[in-house]
């Protein structure tokens, strides 16, 4: 089974406006094409005619059994409204998680403008997924993306369930730090690469990530995302197959710490 934690609808081909249901269909025929049995949709922290609103991916997924949301949040720009929206949608079980998006937005995670979001993610036992490390946008910030900054948030939240995304990369051994100290901390391997791993890359991250898990030991805290469309789906099913584990830890990656984390039924698909 194989469960990506981290996919998008958005359209990074801003040339052109694409349909969420276009987007949807191209993802889900990606999904099998690639025998990936079920993907969280990460909503934006922006919404615009290339980037569709939690509620609208919420509303397009619905009859979709292999497919959940995690809702993006505006650091900037989120008000009652939105606190009041993400909460219903928490209370129907509409959403499985909370993303934000530290250094494209310019905040560090313990800021006290979130710690309403916090304590909402803590009453349903939801995780609160982190951009970390690099942008896409060369106009992010990458000081507010270190993950070093989740210390303060899994100490000052221990009940919180906390994601780290692309395992803080280029910062992966502070991001291994963070997995070690903190038992609420978890990270995923999503955006490591632009497209298809090339051999020589491939190679370095693999190494990587052998290191994050021989340090952290067992990898219960490691889970499988992609960051689709921007990063390949097959070419990352490739680059797992290198990663030197037994079947069964690698299982705890492909799928069941997600499973576990997010609540998803895996009897439903």
């Amino acid at each position: 089974m194989i469960i990506d934690v981290h996919t998008h609808i958005n359209n990074y081909h801003e040339d052109r406006v694409t349909s969420i249901k276009d987007s949807l269909d191209l993802l889900t025929q990606t999904m099998q094409k690639n025998n990936v049995d079920y993907s969280l949709v990460l909503s934006s922290y922006k919404v615009n005619e290339h980037r569709p609103s939690t509620k609208t991916v919420v509303e397009a997924i619905e009859g979709y059994k292999n497919l959940g949301v995690v809702a993006g949040v505006s650091y900037l720009h989120y008000n009652h409204r939105d606190l009041r929206e993400l909460s219903e949608f928490l209370d129907a079980g509409l959403i499985k998680g909370l993303k934000f998006y530290p250094g494209y937005e310019p905040f560090y995670p313990n800021d006290i403008r979130l710690k309403v979001l916090y304590e909402m993610a803590i009453e349903y036992d939801v995780p609160v997924m982190f951009h970390s490390g690099d942008t896409y946008a060369p106009t992010g910030k990458i000081k507010f993306s270190h993950p070093i900054h989740i210390d303060d948030l899994a100490v000052d939240y221990p009940k919180m369930k906390i994601v780290i995304c692309h395992v803080g990369n280029p910062w992966i051994k502070d991001c291994m730090e963070m997995v070690y100290k903190n038992d609420n901390v978890h990270a995923d391997i999503s955006g490591l690469v632009l497209g298809d791993f090339n051999d020589k890359f491939e190679r370095y991250m693999k190494k990587e990530i052998e290191e994050m898990i021989t340090y952290v030991g067992d990898p219960k805290y490691l889970l499988y995302g992609t960051d689709w469309p921007i990063s390949n789906m097959h070419s990352y099913l490739k680059f797992m197959k290198q990663i030197d584990l037994p079947d069964d830890k690698k299982e705890l990656i492909m799928w069941k710490n997600a499973a576990e984390l997010f609540k998803i039924d895996v009897s439903k698909f």
